[in-house]
């Protein structure tokens, strides 16, 4: 990875992407908590979606996916994909992002970074273990996160 790339910084501040589906019928949300890391001796990032999200139903059916990351003027674009949901209108429709289709997953032509991966687990988070201040926190009686890992096939 470049120096110049904080994936904290881009995750917590910047926002990224996550993107699932086909060249028929696709889906991207904003995502802000993630991870990189290591695991089975590959190369991974871990993102987290609430058990709701239409993305979801792609990842579920998708063992390919893609996380993107865009420059700081497409900052509210992402809070559109993050804001709104593909079940209920166009929203890719109310951005300035173009789709790319690659050879595997979905991107963006204005990404400045994607990760193209391959699911290799996913597990939603167990209430028993989450403290009571954080469930107090993020959940309040709503279904904990789903976490979900995926290999890093390439970098573009």
């Amino acid at each position: 990875m470049e120096s110049k790339f904080n994936p904290f910084e881009k995750l917590n501040n910047e926002w990224a992407l996550v993107t699932a589906g086909d060249k028929k019928k696709f889906n991207s949300m904003t995502i802000s908590w993630g991870g990189f890391g290591v695991l089975w001796f590959k190369n991974v990032i871990t993102i987290y979606l609430r058990p709701q999200r239409y993305t979801l139903e792609f990842l579920n059916k998708n063992d390919i996916f893609t996380v993107s990351f865009f420059d700081e003027k497409y900052k509210k674009d992402l809070g559109v994909l993050g804001s709104k949901s593909g079940r209920d209108c166009d929203k890719l429709s109310l951005t300035n992002l173009t789709p790319k289709f690659l050879k595997q997953g979905i991107t963006y032509n204005e990404a400045s970074k994607t990760y193209v991966l391959k699911k290799i687990y996913q597990n939603q988070f167990n209430e028993k273990n989450i403290p009571n201040e954080i469930k107090n926190k993020f959940y309040n009686g709503e279904q904990p996160h789903i976490m979900i890992i995926g290999e890093i096939l390439e970098v573009i």
